[in-house]
């Protein structure tokens, strides 16, 4: 998985009932575009992600 800044990162629900989530990717921790990835969330809060197979890059 690679990404750059600006990129989204989508996460698919893992339980049922529980809804899809993303963010923009703020920054790129890892060499060459690889995780971990600080992200923006839709809901406005910031985090460190370490993406599973759940998890999608959508980019720019």
């Amino acid at each position: 998985m690679n990404a750059t800044v600006g990129d989204r990162l989508l996460v698919h629900g893992s339980t049922v009932g529980e809804r899809d989530h993303g963010g923009e990717i703020v920054e790129v921790k890892g060499p060459d575009g690889e995780p971990p990835y600080m992200v923006r969330f839709d809901d406005g809060h910031t985090g460190l992600v370490f993406p599973g197979p759940d998890a999608v890059v959508v980019h720019k």
